[in-house]
């Protein structure tokens, strides 16, 4: 009878075990929502649907049998305002798990004072991490027509607000991009899609972090 106790204890603490990593199995690779606000930059304006470099992030997230679907609710035209006034709703149909903010260059080129929005950007990520999502920042900088102090206080704002509500930040979307006239369409102001791969390769390893410690 002490042997049959023994091996029933056994069996009792194995399944226990197996019910445990399972249940730690199912909760790493329950999908986890990303839902991404910007403006045109993300939301291919003047480019072929799919081909923008969220669609491309899609793309990269099933390539590393990552599951993440994506809500893409950029605006073209969309200013920290206007992304603060839709994120509520957002956050409440969604529940994502992550949330990458990409605003704040309309904001820079209306010539908008910076104060207001940084402090929009602060509202949004404190907003989306009292609903337990993780935030990441995309920084844009200004043309340095816009002046020394104005461009270097916009640049900040996005740094200020990572530091201050620890978000991880991408501090320059367009890294390795602006700089090059040629990559960008008519308006000179929206990139290509030949150039939204180097755009993905700039968000990615931050993104990568984040997703794959939730």
């Amino acid at each position: 009878m002490l042997a049959s106790l023994k091996i029933s204890t056994f069996k009792r603490s194995v399944l226990c075990t197996l019910l445990f990593l399972g249940a730690s199995a199912s909760a790493y690779s329950a999908p986890k929502t990303v839902l991404v606000l910007g403006d045109s930059l993300s939301a291919e304006y003047g480019l072929a649907r799919g081909t923008g470099w969220v669609a491309l992030l899609e793309q990269k997230l099933k390539a590393e049998k990552i599951d993440a679907p994506i809500v893409n609710a950029s605006v073209s035209g969309e200013t920290t305002s206007g992304g603060l006034t839709r994120l509520p709703a957002l956050l409440t149909q969604y529940k994502p798990d992550v949330v990458v903010i990409e605003l704040g260059a309309n904001d820079g080129l209306r010539g908008l004072p910076v104060a207001a929005a940084e402090a929009n950007l602060r509202t949004m990520v404190t907003m989306a991490q009292q609903k337990h999502a993780h935030v990441m920042l995309v920084g844009m900088r200004m043309p340095p027509n816009y002046g020394r102090a104005y461009t270097d206080k916009f640049f900040g704002m996005y740094k200020e607000v990572s530091t201050e509500l620890k978000a991880p930040l991408v501090p320059f979307m367009l890294e390795g991009v602006a700089q090059v006239p040629a990559n960008f369409q008519a308006d000179r102001l929206h990139p290509l899609a030949t150039v939204h791969p180097t755009i993905l390769a700039n968000i990615w390893p931050t993104f990568s972090a984040l997703i794959k410690a939730r």
